[in-house]
């Protein structure tokens, strides 16, 4: 009982749940509309789609830790984040030479731009709406 209950008290782990599931939701409506059938195991658990869920988890995610944390937390240092992450990038690519990292990079699949924006709409207004709830609003920073 302890386990769910530590669960439930993450704001910021709560917040990209809910978003991803509103985003998954939303595509079962966005995917009727452009595909004209209804598959709800194929709009609620597939991959792609209107909006994008993985961008919407991971703002809802960004936004609550900012929420909970502050803005001037350790949590928010991704700059230093992306300086060793490119550091990485560099050296695993430095062998087989910076072309293979353009033509890899453009051969992934992703969301289109479009996809991608509504997704962070979407997961950055999730904790906002979760923080009208009284339980969560209590430990928030505002």
């Amino acid at each position: 009982m302890r386990f769910f209950q530590a669960l439930l008290d993450n704001f910021p782990l709560v917040c990209a749940g809910v978003g991803w599931f509103t985003a998954q939701f939303m595509k079962v409506f966005t995917g009727i509309f452009r595909q004209k059938t209804f598959n709800v195991v194929e709009l609620l658990f597939g991959t792609g789609g209107m909006p994008s869920s993985h961008t919407a988890a991971v703002c809802a995610l960004t936004v609550a830790c900012g929420m909970s944390c502050g803005l001037d937390s350790p949590v928010f240092a991704a700059g230093e984040q992306a300086k060793v992450l490119n550091r990485i990038v560099r050296d695993l690519f430095t062998s087989s030479g910076t072309e293979d990292i353009d033509r890899n990079l453009k051969e992934l699949i992703g969301h289109p731009p479009l996809q991608v924006f509504v997704g962070a709409v979407v997961g950055a207004v999730v904790p906002f709406l979760m923080c009208l709830i009284p339980y969560y609003r209590a430990n928030l920073i505002l």
